[in-house]
């Protein structure tokens, strides 16, 4: 971490504004060899890649500006000289434009100036990470002088000049950059391009592999090798007559083939969750929002538990065609979500990195947790109206459009009424000391008005039932049944994903009013407001959409190298958090206050789990609970 100079004390500001199938032997499986081959050796490549490159990005992020006084920023952050020629003090505060109608935060006092030519000044650090409104007041009478709106870039210089004009009553504020700021996006758009180079050699190496010169060329190879190996071990020539004849025989088509594009967008959602928690290379885009709004970092949870809600809608109809009883199912149910409850508990708590855990502050509402209640719910929903044999229902009867629909009312009144629950609490609950139907953030936040209610009825709530300690100490302020009728027609599947993802788009767009703070109900992550759970289905019907035509309809991509986490989400994201601060998944950085140190640890470490899970999908272990 860079140090301070002597006698150099900067105050700072910050942003933060808100309190599995078999391989068939033989030939068959030569041919796959060379396919292997390279998907593990581009994965190699990615991790040799990053940790070369490392070392050389760390000197390029932080090169000396020749200005002494950048020693003390810390990344997202900008130094503000204020020189104040006016015969007065002058307290200097701040806002950030992304913070709603918040109160100005004091960042200091500069004094007046001691004679004419000879101003006061002080040196403060400021936010870069989004546009904020500096606001200058005379300390004797809180006068405001004048305001400056300014979206401050990284490391850079700038000094803020405070001088009166002709007459004493106006004042002229004059802001200068005395350097310029570094490029702090540029490690992520090299390491963007990275991959795409990579994953184009992958491409290109793929078709060449397939001419039938190259393919044979690299047959022959192999068959030599082979042969070898055989010559020289103790089992003597290869036989034939003592495999086992399930692996030759073609199997029979499945009805219920796994689709390839459910755990390929499984696998997506857990990539970016795994590098989101690893931190994201610090961007403020990788971290959820302070309180209304959407980054990155807010899309992967929803889209986590939309795909999980897809799959046990294909799950249950298989298991009970395949004669499993609902009794027993439900039993299953029951298990899986204690499983999932009890992990997120005891295995993967936050308040581990305080110490042994303690029941007083043992955090109850955890990811795996949610997932668990979620999973809970809606399995046990579909338990009561999936139907096992789906082939006896008419398609030709007027409704059979809207099979997905009407053969399920049940479930989507079950639905219907628990969003009407959500609504009711959420605008008609009283909360004490607070507006009824307050959705704001407390604090600093709705100028200060309502300090100690944020959330509304649904922190009362969360408080209520399960105690201040027990909640995040840090907060940052329908597609099964379609696959599953209509899984032999991709058009009508792809019209419905795409029906309901405008249908979805346009309840938000009224919720919202197309805004982030002005609407009936905002988008709000910390909240799972209706309008954040209607944004997210939409976004992910169009992503589930984009990537089942790619996967399962026109078969352009194999899902490579998502779908080999997506098929082993649960050991993939336990690892992540158990194992994240121990080596090679983090190391102690030459510069913590660089982006592109932060950001080549998160994605070689992200990278690991990918290269892990498609060793475990080779080797057909999968954790399953």
């Amino acid at each position: 971490m860079a140090k301070k100079k002597p006698g150099e004390n900067p105050k700072r500001i910050s942003s933060h504004t808100y309190s599995a199938a078999r391989e068939k032997p033989g030939k068959r499986k030569e041919m796959k060899q060379p396919k292997q081959a390279n998907i593990l050796f581009l994965a190699v490549i990615v991790v040799v890649i990053a940790v070369c490159v490392g070392p050389l990005m760390a000197e390029i992020s932080a090169p000396d500006f020749g200005h002494s006084k950048h020693v003390g920023l810390k990344m997202d952050e900008a130094l503000l000289t204020v020189s104040n020629e006016l015969e007065t003090e002058v307290l200097v505060s701040w806002r950030s434009e992304r913070c709603y109608q918040c109160l100005y935060q004091h960042l200091g006092v500069v004094p007046a100036g001691s004679s004419p030519g000879q101003p006061g000044s002080a040196d403060f650090s400021v936010s870069t990470q989004h546009e904020i409104t500096l606001q200058l007041n005379s300390t004797p009478d809180a006068q405001e002088l004048c305001k400056v709106q300014f979206h401050f870039g990284e490391h850079g210089n700038y000094s803020l000049w405070m001088k009166n004009l002709n007459t004493v009553s106006l004042t002229n504020c004059s802001l200068v950059t005395n350097s310029e700021p570094v490029n702090s996006n540029m490690p992520i758009l090299v390491a963007f391009f990275v991959f795409v180079g990579l994953a184009l050699i992958f491409a290109v190496g793929c078709r060449v592999l397939r001419l039938g010169v190259v393919r044979g060329f690299v047959l022959r190879i192999s068959g030599t090798m082979e042969t070898e190996r055989l010559i020289n071990s103790e089992l003597g020539s290869p036989r034939t007559d003592g495999l086992v004849t399930d692996n030759i025989l073609p199997s029979p088509a499945n009805a219920n083939r796994r689709l390839r594009s459910l755990d390929t967008f499984r696998g997506i959602s857990l990539v970016i969750m795994v590098f989101v928690n690893y931190g994201g290379g610090r961007y403020w885009f990788f971290r959820h929002s302070s309180w209304n709004g959407l980054t990155i970092a807010d899309l992967v949870f929803p889209w986590f538990v939309f795909i999980m809600g897809t799959s046990i809608a294909l799950s249950i109809n298989s298991l009970l065609r395949g004669g499993a009883n609902r009794t027993s199912l439900l039993k299953k149910v029951l298990w899986r979500s204690s499983q999932l409850f009890l992990i997120g508990v005891f295995i993967i708590n936050p308040n581990y990195c305080l110490g042994p855990l303690s029941l007083d502050n043992l955090r109850i509402p955890g990811v795996l947790q949610r997932l668990a209640w979620s999973y809970l719910v809606v399995a046990s929903l579909d338990l009561l109206v999936a139907r096992g044999h789906l082939d006896i229902l008419t398609t030709d009867a007027w409704w059979s459009p809207g099979l997905d629909i009407i053969l399920y009312w049940p479930a989507w009144l079950c639905v219907l009424l628990m969003e009407i629950v959500w609504l009711c609490l959420t605008f008609l609950l009283p909360v004490p000391d607070c507006p009824t139907g307050y959705l704001g953030p407390g604090g600093i936040g709705d100028m200060g008005l309502h300090v100690n209610c944020t959330g509304g009825a649904a922190g009362y709530i969360d408080r209520r039932l399960l105690g201040e300690q027990h909640i995040y100490q840090s907060p940052s302020s329908k597609a099964g049944k379609i696959l599953l009728h209509y899984r032999d027609v991709p058009t009508s599947v792809i019209s419905r994903f795409l029906i309901w993802g405008l249908l979805l788009g346009t309840i938000s767009a009224v919720l919202t009013e197309c805004s982030t703070d002005r609407g009936f109900i905002p988008v709000n992550k910390n909240l799972w407001s209706l309008s954040y759970v209607t944004t997210l289905a939409c976004f992910a019907f169009v992503l589930l959409v984009l990537v089942y035509y790619t996967i399962d309809v026109k078969k352009w991509w194999s899902g490579a190298p998502f779908y080999y986490p997506g098929m082993n989400s649960i050991l993939v994201y336990v690892g992540h958090e158990v194992f994240e601060d121990y080596f090679p998944f983090r190391w102690r950085m030459a510069n913590s206050q660089s982006h592109a140190e932060h950001l080549i640890q998160n994605v070689l470490a992200t990278s690991l789990w990918v290269v892990i899970s498609y060793i475990l999908y080779r080797k057909r272990i999968f954790w399953k609970i």
